[in-house]
């Protein structure tokens, strides 16, 4: 796993997230900061904020690297690809409201480009003891079908529940959409094991559905790439888009073809 790490409140955020993961998994953490080519200074600068980073880690074990690239989130990609990463993660932008995702440059061009799961910490985040449940926001198409396995799977591994959500916005049939989610709910038992949850959430819009749902501390919210996304890469659709800034929970986006 890369967090990206910037010397402010968003990097710091995506560091405790960061953190939080690696403890309950024990995966390899790496931890970078980004400067521009050409740029001695700012590459001193880079280490001096790796270094905040080493301390804000305490006991957990890491990686440190500064890496030059003409763009944060180029930057992260590439890495991302370059080390294997399963995951990059990255804080809100300045500016957004606590406890919500703030898109910035950096998680934009990660959102639309990366080769790797994206998870976004939202601003102000507070790690948990450990995560509760994880959510899978669900339509039937083809890239959430296959991020159904996927997810159920990992609810396995970290031994929580799982939630099948779909958001209705009162333009589709409710009945065909609990349909749609009953078949997921019965696929995530064929590949895993596990029951999940069905639930529907309904609201005039997307933020209206998000806040119609209980949401608990140490959820995390999972979407799968848009139908539009290139083979192995994110890409995040005009409604995954709205439901990211809404969400009260930190959000992983699946590359199309990896779920």
């Amino acid at each position: 796993m890369i967090v990206g790490y910037t010397d402010d409140s968003g990097g710091r955020d995506a560091l405790a997230l960061g953190a939080a993961i690696t403890r309950v998994t024990g995966g390899e953490l790496t931890v970078v900061a980004i400067y521009p080519p050409g740029s001695p200074g700012l590459a001193v600068e880079a280490q001096a904020s790796l270094a905040n980073a080493a301390v804000n880690l305490e006991n957990v074990p890491a990686e440190f690297m500064a890496y030059e690239s003409r763009g944060a989130g180029r930057g992260l990609a590439v890495l991302a690809s370059r080390i294997r990463a399963d995951l990059v993660v990255a804080g809100s932008a300045d500016g957004g409201a606590h406890g919500r995702i703030q898109l910035g440059s950096t998680t934009d061009h990660l959102l639309h480009l990366s080769p790797e799961a994206v998870m976004l910490a939202p601003a102000g985040y507070l790690p948990p003891d450990g995560p509760t449940r994880l959510t899978l926001a669900y339509v039937h198409r083809p890239q959430c079908d296959a991020a159904v396995a996927r997810v159920a799977q990992a609810a396995l591994r970290l031994g929580v529940p799982l939630r099948l959500i779909t958001f209705d916005l009162r333009t589709e049939d409710r009945g065909r959409l609990r349909d749609d989610l009953a078949l997921a709910v019965r696929q995530a038992w064929e590949d895993s094991g596990i029951e999940a949850e069905a639930e529907v959430a309904e609201g005039h819009d997307v933020a209206g559905a998000v806040a119609a749902a209980e949401w608990l501390p140490g959820e995390l919210l999972v979407c799968a790439a848009s139908e539009d996304a290139q083979p192995h890469r994110v890409f995040i659709g005009e409604l995954a888009m709205k439901l990211l800034r809404a969400s009260p929970c930190p959000v992983a986006v699946l590359p199309r073809g990896l779920a």
